[in-house]
């Protein structure tokens, strides 16, 4: 998977959101709000390939975690970003 460009993280009032940016999004109208965690994956990921496992990887790098439930979360996230239209497989 990798980040589709144009889409960047900002924090807007205390929120961090994606927003879209650049003429290739200009039909994206959706707002994503991310928590830290998600927002912290987010930075980490941007202008590399990842995969869930990746993902697993900076979570239990950062967060006091259990493998199993990072790797849950990791595959849940990656597919929250799909289906948001935010990266591409």
């Amino acid at each position: 998977m990798k980040a589709k460009p144009g889409f960047n993280l900002r924090e807007v009032c205390g929120e961090n959101i994606i927003v879209a940016e650049g003429k290739e999004n200009i039909d994206f109208s959706n707002i994503i709000s991310m928590n830290e965690s998600s927002a912290y994956l987010w930075k980490k990921i941007q202008g590399k390939d990842f995969t869930a496992e990746t993902l697993q990887r900076l979570l239990l790098e950062e967060y006091e975690v259990k493998e199993d439930k990072a790797l849950a979360d990791a595959k849940d996230i990656a597919q929250q970003w799909v289906k948001a239209g935010i990266v591409e497989e």
